[in-house]
This record gives structure tokens, C-alpha cells and sequence, in this order.
């Protein structure tokens, strides 16, 4: 449960466009030091997250500012979280999240804030879709997410099958599934959300977009 509209595999978006990271200074040098961590090479990294060699070049000097989709698929491909993609660490790997050091951050249109440690397995997120953001995005990767809705209505497309979630309700499922998510109401939708991430930096990632979208 990532990743904006209006972007193009290998041309991104632009800075002054909606639906990016607006002010996130430590990304650039974490991500060129996490591939490079990584053993990959900026094509070999690029190529998997479905991006250009140039675009990815961007990211990592700075020039253009990763949504949300492009941090998770850059997170599996490099073994790591989101938050260490941000640059945030967790002293001691606390096993509880207080709300108020829950920092909100935007990309692709959506909210999200870190509702677990950095350095696990897994990653949880407690997230705000607003309606019309990204439900046109079609996404497929290795790993398994789980998502349970808070308020408001969620729609999700499991393959050729569609589904409305009220709140209360939740879905499991494999994400090599193709899968689009939206909120179904103008208010938008408010989700719990956990993914799987891929411990192997060098695991293949499968994305796939659609016409104009970014996964």
C-alpha cells in the first residue's frame, strides 16, 4: 500500500508537480549510499523500480523528489525501509511507536506516517488516501501487504476482482497480485497498512504500470 499519477516510468515528475515529497533534504544521499550499499549499479537499481538511469540520477542529486511509490519500490529493491530511505533512525529499535512522534509525510497525494520501527522485516504505515489520488495505478512486486480501514470507504481491485471496504473491514493478499487502490468517498479514506519487505537487495522487482501512471 504506494506509489504518483501523471508521471511515466522513466520521466518522472516534476518538482513544482502535486503528488511528490516536497521538502525531504535526506533523501537524495541516502538513496545513492543505499545502492551503492546495495551492490548495484545505477542501471541495474533503476531498471528494477521500473525507472530510467537518468530519472534515478535525479533522485540522487537531488533534481527531482521521489513520491511515495517510488521510496517503497526503492526500499524493497535496496533491502531497507522507507524510514531509512528518509534518513530517520530508531535508537534502540523500540518496540513501541508513540502517536506523537508520528511524523506526517506526503507523497503521491497520500499521507502516511511510520507506525513502526526501521530495521524489520516488515513495515507498517498508518495512512490518509484522498480521493482521485493514484486510483489509477495498477502495482505488482514481491511480498505479501494487509490493510485494515479505519474510516471511510477503500477501493480495491484484487486482479479482475473488485471490492469495497467500509471501515472495519481488511484485506490480505500476495502483491504480485495486481492490485489498485482508491478511496471510494470524497473525504477520502483513512487505512492501516502493512507490507513485507524483500531482505535480498539484489531480488528482482516487478512493477506494472499503467498509461501514465508510476507504480
Amino acid at each position: 500500500m504506494n506509489p504518483s499519477k501523471g508521471t511515466s516510468p522513466s520521466g518522472g515528475t516534476s518538482p513544482s508537480e502535486p503528488g511528490v515529497v516536497d521538502a525531504l533534504p535526506a533523501v537524495a544521499p541516502q538513496l545513492r549510499a543505499l545502492r551503492r550499499r546495495a551492490s548495484l549499479t545505477l542501471e541495474a537499481a533503476a531498471g528494477a523500480a521500473g525507472l530510467s538511469a537518468a530519472h534515478l540520477s535525479r533522485l540522487e542529486t537531488g533534481q527531482r523528489q521521489p513520491s511515495l511509490p517510488m521510496l517503497l519500490a526503492l526500499a524493497r529493491i535496496y533491502g531497507t525501509t522507507v524510514s531509512e530511505l528518509l534518513g530517520e533512525t530508531v535508537a534502540d529499535r523500540d518496540a513501541v511507536v508513540r502517536a506523537a512522534d508520528m511524523e506526517p509525510t506526503q507523497a503521491g497525494g497520500w499521507t502516511y506516517w511510520q507506525a513502526g520501527a526501521a530495521g524489520r522485516g516488515m513495515q507498517s504505515l498508518r495512512v490518509h488516501v484522498p480521493y482521485g489520488a493514484q486510483g489509477d495505478i495498477v502495482r505488482v512486486h514481491p511480498g505479501e501487504e494487509w490493510l485494515y480501514v479505519l474510516e471511510g470507504r477503500l477501493r480495491l481491485r484484487l486482479g479482475d476482482t473488485a471490492h469495497v471496504l467500509a471501515p472495519g473491514d481488511s484485506a490480505h493478499f500476495d502483491s504480485l497480485t495486481p492490485h489498485r487502490i482508491a478511496a471510494a468517498d470524497r473525504a477520502g479514506a483513512e487505512l492501516l497498512f502493512v507490507h513485507t519487505l524483500l531482505q535480498s537487495p539484489t531480488a528482482a522487482l516487478c512493477l506494472g504500470p499503467t498509461p501514465g501512471g508510476t507504480p
